[in-house]
């Protein structure tokens, strides 16, 4: 992860081939930009203090809210608001990129699981 260089997004992604792991591939302004590949479903969470939008880069993604479903293909983005709960899913291995607090952890308020990250991985 370099500061001030190019990122080739196809590049980053061909580096990793695990699911529900986001790499970080820059920071700014105490925010994350996060790669991950995703392919089935995550477990219900929120995050209380911060808000997160997923961009797909690759693939077709879902957002999950307790009263509808939004679904995302490549090119469209959505924001989850705080406190909000929600789930993602992909049927088919999607690529996503995922802005949101350094300090956020995937799985926000549920408990740590196989789906708990490591924080801080970069590509």
């Amino acid at each position: 992860m370099s500061q001030g260089a190019t990122i080739d997004l196809a590049g980053k992604f061909a580096a990793f081939s695990d699911h529900w792991r986001p790499r970080v591939a820059a920071r700014l302004n105490g925010q994350d930009v996060r790669l991950v590949k995703v392919q089935g479903v995550f477990p219900w969470h929120s995050h209380a203090d911060a808000e997160e939008m997923f961009l797909v880069w690759k693939g077709a993604f879902r957002v999950e809210f307790r009263d509808r479903i939004e679904t995302l293909g490549a090119g469209q983005f959505i924001v989850v608001p705080r406190g909000v709960e929600h789930r993602t899913a992909a049927d088919e291995e999607a690529e996503v990129l995922i802005f949101e607090p350094s300090e956020v952890v995937n799985t926000g308020d549920a408990p740590a699981s196989e789906f708990t990250a490591p924080q801080g991985q970069t590509v």
